[in-house]
């Protein structure tokens, strides 16, 4: 009589929501985004693509957003996240409004969350992913130690990504959330079952 082996069972799917926070009809901030979750899919991910411009947000307001009745759905898929990847233009050296508005509805659901940032600009977006880092830090979330920025008119022509470079860095990118996600989710998971300090603890 042979008895089979038992085998561990497989980790979760690491699970990314992809946000495209343009509302420009010819973004080429959401085909970079887009490209980034067809990547991440790719590497066994699920991936919840965002795109600002088909599903708009009311501008929130504390007193009443949170009892819109599209709230639930979205902040479960919030919830639902492992990975936060936020793409944006660059406006005026910061996030779009309403990449900042969907921001602005969330705190808890970030918390020891990994974020990725992916900024068309004109001026390398530095001062973008870095206010972007700190919404991050503000709601208690995790961020890639570098960004990804691009300009429209030089590295995506034609609906397609032509530089070798942004290509190379979304390839780097999407890979190092799929490695650091799967561990910082793994870590996330167990801190908000067990007893021992960290910040996480206050989500309990």
């Amino acid at each position: 009589m042979t008895t089979k082996k038992k085998t561990a069972p497989l980790p979760p799917a690491l699970r990314v929501l992809a946000v495209a926070g343009s509302l420009n009809s010819d973004s080429v901030t959401r085909l970079v985004v887009g490209e980034a979750a067809r990547q991440l899919a790719a590497l066994g991910c699920e991936v919840d693509l965002l795109d600002l411009r088909q599903e708009p947000l009311p501008l929130y307001s504390p007193e009443i957003s949170h009892g819109t009745p599209a709230f639930p759905a979205l902040q479960r898929r919030v919830e639902q996240a492992d990975v936060v990847v936020l793409g944006t233009p660059d406006y005026h050296g910061s996030i779009s409004s309403a990449l900042k508005n969907f921001l602005d509805h969330f705190w808890r659901e970030f918390a020891g969350k990994i974020f990725a940032t992916i900024v068309a600009s004109h001026e390398k977006g530095l001062t973008v992913t870095d206010h972007l880092r700190t919404v991050a830090r503000q709601c208690y979330a995790w961020t890639l130690p570098y960004g990804v920025s691009f300009m429209g008119d030089e590295d995506v022509k034609n609906g397609k990504i032509c530089s070798a470079t942004l290509a190379q860095r979304l390839e780097m990118m999407t890979r190092d959330l799929a490695v650091y996600g799967r561990l910082l989710a793994a870590q996330r998971r167990a801190d908000l079952v067990s007893k021992d300090p960290g910040f996480m603890a206050r989500l309990r």
